[in-house]
């Protein structure tokens, strides 16, 4: 069977842990590694994170949950840790607070992959809720048909939660840890460089796979996420596409405004 690896990041998480642990316990797939980094919370996250793995040896599912808490140098370097422990042989990086989509997505995902040839990536839609798990609306971008390195010139096409790695090469791409709020940008595109060069396929899976907390450290910090997804966009494009690209951002921005 294919392995899957969720990667947790959690830092006084105790109001947004428990949904996400939820969706990954009530997975029907069984071959599921759970991992859990912790920063060393104060509050009562690693307690909710023991009494999760307790539900989960009492459970059906019994699928494998890690806890790791000690202090770090950030998110990034927090998703690093994760990658390192990974055993699965794919990878998906769901924050405190973000979802699957329902009980079956991973079963679903596993059901596309060609076990013979295993795809470099596989990448779905995500769904926008509130803190409550209300639905707001489906994502602004929308994975295109055909997802490639080149892609995420028109934006982050496909998000962080919604991108399913192979382990072998995603570990061959450690997070750059000089971006603070983009780094995940910069990943996935050097992920799909290397499936690239590696002829592996991108394999869209044309359902929702995330349903994705709308309040994460990019919104919260949106002025020095854009920033540094410009330099991200640059250190990949180049200066002359990613200046056009922004142009055509701000003019599709001024005609999609409300009259």
């Amino acid at each position: 069977m294919i392995k899957f690896t969720l990667v947790t990041v959690t830092y006084n998480a105790a109001d947004t842990f428990m949904p996400t642990a939820e969706s990954v316990l009530n997975q029907s797939y069984a071959d599921v590694e759970h991992i859990i980094i912790d920063g060393a919370s104060t509050d009562d996250t690693l307690q909710m994170a023991r009494d999760y793995r307790l539900r989960n040896q009492q459970s059906a599912s019994r699928h494998e949950i890690v806890i790791v808490s000690e202090p770090d140098k950030g998110l990034y370097d927090a998703m690093q840790k994760g990658l390192n422990r990974a055993t699965g042989d794919y990878i998906c990086f769901l924050n405190a607070g973000d979802r699957l989509a329902d009980a079956d997505t991973l079963l679903t995902i596993a059901d596309k992959i060609d076990t013979e040839h295993k795809p470099g990536v596989l990448y779905g839609d995500t769904d926008i809720i509130d803190a409550q798990g209300r639905f707001l609306s489906h994502r602004r971008l929308a994975p295109p048909e055909h997802l490639t390195w080149r892609s995420f010139r028109q934006g982050m096409l496909v998000c962080h939660q919604a991108f399913y790695a192979l382990t072998d090469i995603a570990r061959q791409e450690p997070y750059d840890q000089q971006f603070h709020y983009s780094a995940d940008v910069d990943w996935c595109i050097r992920v799909m460089k290397r499936c690239e060069q590696q002829q592996r396929e991108l394999v869209n899976l044309h359902t929702v796979v995330c349903h994705y907390l709308r309040e994460g450290q990019t919104t919260l910090h949106h002025r020095a996420s854009l920033r540094e997804r410009f330099s991200v966009m640059v250190r990949h494009y180049g200066w002359l596409t990613t200046i056009a690209m922004h142009m055509w951002f701000a003019v599709r921005a001024v005609f999609k405004k409300p009259q």
